[in-house]
């Protein structure tokens, strides 16, 4: 087996690597690439992953290149984990949402519209390359806003792709620890799009716990003391469990009046984390992840990741929460948008399992989010100036048509060199 990861560079490699370390027995890998145009990055994240495989004795080679096309020949996988602009970039989506009273977060709002753009024709340019050099693999998307992104390439790449989150599998450890049983014992009904979803459904050995769960939430959330708690009596109503990103939409103005409060961006969090994991990964005698990561934000990538591989390699038909086609899976959303919801994995990908419909105060907000999207991909793949300004005007987190236009022209200026379908 041959993987090819295209951002190398980041620090979530580890993560990655770690996880094909634990599972390497099955799945027999050879070599992974780590692409990655930024050299000082890939060499000390690069060299410290080598140590983790030389330390776990895990029989394959990690090899480094900045030649993206070089290390896609012959892979039976493609993982795409890159940041186009950096933390920066992601920086300044957060300024902009903050200057226009917007919600700025990198998957969400502005700040998630701001970076498909960037993120889009760099894809589609993977996947150009992609059937050129790798016409066997699948591209396995961990790249936010992940659910947008894949949905670009399942219309426009043509290459087989499976979009990546670990939100889900956060979710499934929460509830097993929430109610004290073994995560591999729970199952979640997760239904929606990617950072858009609810759990309406668990099952534990089985058998429907949902009732006992959403209890469990609604007493801790009447204990939480966090102002950006969902309000329990939200919870009872949905007679589900939100996905946190949810309160974007549903707390908008306190997640705005946060913004406002003068607080640290995001970015510049994250930047700090880095510069501090950069640092440990340099290390020498560093050949086991640090606690540091967990403050990245990561957590059970690998987990995520490593399995959702092994069941593409065994074809053992597991169930993985994942962003694929929904081929009627959802019977009220079209069959060729792409949603996030369990799925049967084997040889031949993602089958997504049949659900009931969903419930009106989910369907509406998950079809307007949808036609946000479907604007965007428009957007990036045909630098269509219109599309984008529809796009902004349809998230329920964009400006009024009043501003739509100008918050469009400070988004270009602000992302002046990374739009280049906006750029001809």
């Amino acid at each position: 087996m041959n993987i090819a990861v295209i951002g190398g560079g980041s620090t979530y490699t580890p993560e990655l690597i770690h996880g094909l370390i634990a599972r390497n027995a099955t799945l027999g890998v050879q070599n992974v690439w780590l692409v990655d145009p930024g050299e000082e990055r890939l060499n000390i994240v690069g060299a410290f992953v080598q140590r983790m495989v030389i330390q776990a004795g895990a029989g394959f080679q990690v090899k480094l290149t900045a030649d993206r096309r070089r290390a896609l020949e012959g892979a039976d996988y493609v993982i795409t984990q890159f940041r186009v602009g950096g933390q920066q970039a992601r920086h300044n989506d957060e300024l902009l949402g903050r200057r226009h009273q917007l919600v700025g977060q990198e998957t969400t709002g502005i700040g998630g519209f701001a970076k498909a753009l960037r993120t889009i024709p760099v894809m589609l340019d993977i996947a150009r390359d992609m059937r050129e050099m790798a016409p066997q693999a699948i591209l396995l998307n961990f790249t936010n806003p992940a659910g947008l992104v894949t949905e670009a390439v399942a219309r426009h790449g043509g290459v087989p792709v499976i979009g990546l989150c670990n939100n889900a599998i956060n979710a499934q450890r929460s509830i097993a620890r929430m109610v004290d049983v073994p995560p591999e014992q729970v199952f979640i009904e997760q239904v929606g799009l990617n950072h858009l979803n609810w759990i309406r459904r668990v099952a534990i050995n089985g058998k429907d716990a949902t009732d006992t769960v959403i209890a469990a939430y609604v007493e801790y959330l009447r204990h939480d003391t966090d102002p950006l708690r969902f309000p329990p009596r939200l919870i009872q109503m949905l007679r589900a469990l939100p996905s946190s990103y949810l309160r974007y939409f549903y707390l908008t103005p306190q997640i705005i009046a946060k913004q406002n409060s003068g607080e640290l961006t995001r970015a510049a969090v994250v930047m700090d984390v880095e510069r501090r994991l950069l640092a440990r990964y340099a290390d020498p005698t560093l050949h086991e992840m640090p606690p540091e990561l967990m403050e990245r934000g990561g957590a059970y990538y690998s987990t995520a990741a490593a399995a959702l591989i092994e069941s593409l390699h065994t074809g053992d038909n597991a169930v993985h929460v994942v962003n694929t086609r929904n081929n009627g899976a959802i019977p009220n959303l079209p069959d060729d948008v792409v949603v996030e919801m369990p799925c049967r994995v084997a040889r031949d990908g993602a089958i997504p399992i049949p659900v009931a419909p969903l419930e009106p105060v989910f369907h509406g907000l998950t079809c307007q989010v949808k036609a946000y999207e479907l604007l965007t991909v428009q957007a990036a793949v045909e630098g269509d100036e219109e599309a984008a300004m529809l796009a902004l005007l349809t998230n329920p987190l964009g400006p009024d048509a009043a501003r739509v236009e100008s918050v469009w022209e400070d988004l270009k200026q602000t992302n002046c060199g990374l739009l280049p379908t906006f750029e001809r």
